[in-house]
């Protein structure tokens, strides 16, 4: 799907404007509308509002492309987002992480968000508004995991590497039966990843891929180790707070200890 309006919530600490910065690149490189939202959780006084709109006006010329709207509205920050998302038929939410803590919204709040939150949503970490260079994609036989897949070949540019991890359940049972089902589980990933590729664009991003024996969360983490991407791409169901299921509670993880910029889809 093309990203054709992207939507950033910025809550005026300095930080915030790592997801704007990222959010005006990416509205750049696909030609997107963007918009700029801060939430109060409360009505402001007219000289506090006109102050905030100021900061952000100024942020918003600094870095967004020329026709970026600005908005600001009071309340809960995970319902005035998520009705934003569905008022503006945004096609990326981008949220920004604390630099050293991870957390830019509260736990809670981000929780409600991405629980809520039907369209990819990016969480900038990274203090670097170049274009993606490396991605790391978590790859198996689910929906949401290929879903993912496909929106970060999109979302990333032409001379971007896509690096594709697929983690096999090491089965149980003589060596040379084992050997057997390892070696039929790689045919069948790498038939899915050719499965896969063939309905997107020619002009995507390299790919490489990597198939690893073990669990899913040791496995990516030393793949995170080893290739340090720039942005990590998970997929999650979407039933529960990012559901508990393996991937999603991975997503979950990795949206609070940020190790890069986190891009979840459902």
């Amino acid at each position: 799907m093309a990203i054709k309006h992207i939507l950033v919530a910025h809550d005026l600490r300095s930080t915030a404007d790592l997801a704007l910065r990222r959010a005006a690149q990416l509205a750049r490189q696909h030609n997107a509308q963007l918009t700029l939202l801060h939430v109060s959780e409360h009505a402001q006084p007219d000289a506090e509002r006109e102050r905030a709109e100021q900061l952000l006006d100024s942020s918003l010329c600094r870095f967004a492309p020329i026709g970026s709207q600005l908005r600001l509205q009071s309340g809960r920050a995970a319902e005035v987002i998520l009705s934003a998302i569905a008022e503006l038929d945004a096609d990326l939410l981008v949220l920004g992480a604390h630099h050293q803590r991870h957390e830019f919204f509260s736990g809670t709040t981000l929780d409600r968000i991405a629980q809520g939150c039907h369209i990819p949503l990016l969480l900038a970490s990274i203090d670097d508004d170049q274009p993606y260079q490396r991605a790391l994609a978590a790859l198996n036989f689910s929906l949401c995991a290929c879903t993912a897949f496909a929106h970060a070949y999109r979302l990333l540019p032409a001379a971007a590497q896509l690096h594709v991890l697929h983690v096999l359940d090491a089965p149980r049972g003589k060596a040379a039966e084992v050997d057997e089902l390892l070696s039929t589980q790689r045919l069948l990933f790498e038939q899915l990843l050719l499965d896969e590729t063939r309905n997107l664009p020619a002009t995507g991003p390299a790919l490489s891929h990597v198939i690893e024996p073990g669990n899913m969360p040791g496995a990516l983490q030393n793949v995170i180790n080893a290739y340090q991407p720039q942005l990590l791409v998970l997929g999650c169901h979407g039933r529960g707070v990012l559901s508990q299921a393996l991937l999603g509670s991975l997503a979950q993880h990795y949206l609070h200890k940020a190790p890069c910029d986190v891009l979840v889809v459902r």
